[in-house]
């Protein structure tokens, strides 16, 4: 499972017009779900993300997690991260689950966030969706439950 995450002063997800999910200050998470990915997984990255230290305290310093702020989260769903570009020019991406266990495992991973207690928002899982965000920093980090990066 990999996450993209960006620390964000705001965010939202629209689809067909309708804005589906909303967040001010906190975490726009894109999380992409690979072939074989399990609960262990979504455990692993969830815990990763809510407890990542990428708000800054009063020295300036990333020292502060969204848990330690009771920021906001904003999760989207998003297969290309999986998109695999080593060989040739179009991405190929055999390393994504399929869909329906992809959605499984997402609904899964939303379900865990939100039970940290953080407000959590979601993009349509499979929707085509535009998403707006306001980086803050920017703090752009890579996350992958098989350590890959």
């Amino acid at each position: 499972m990999r996450a993209v995450v960006q620390r964000v002063k705001e965010a939202s997800v629209t689809v067909a017009g309708d804005i589906k999910g909303k967040i001010d200050k906190g975490l726009l998470v894109f999380v992409g779900i690979g072939e074989g990915d399990t609960e262990e997984d979504v455990r692993y990255l969830v815990d990763k993300i809510v407890n990542l230290r990428i708000f800054e305290d009063d020295t300036h310093k990333m020292n502060l997690s969204a848990l330690d702020l009771n920021r906001e989260i904003l999760a989207v769903s998003q297969f290309t991260l999986y998109g695999d570009c080593r060989k040739g020019r179009r991405p190929n991406f055999t390393g994504a689950a399929k869909p329906r266990y992809a959605e499984k495992m997402y609904d899964t991973f939303v379900k865990f966030l939100k039970n940290t207690g953080l407000k959590v928002e979601e993009g349509v899982f499979q929707a085509m969706m535009e998403v707006n965000l306001i980086n803050d920093g920017p703090v752009t980090i890579l996350l992958d439950s098989n350590k890959q990066f």
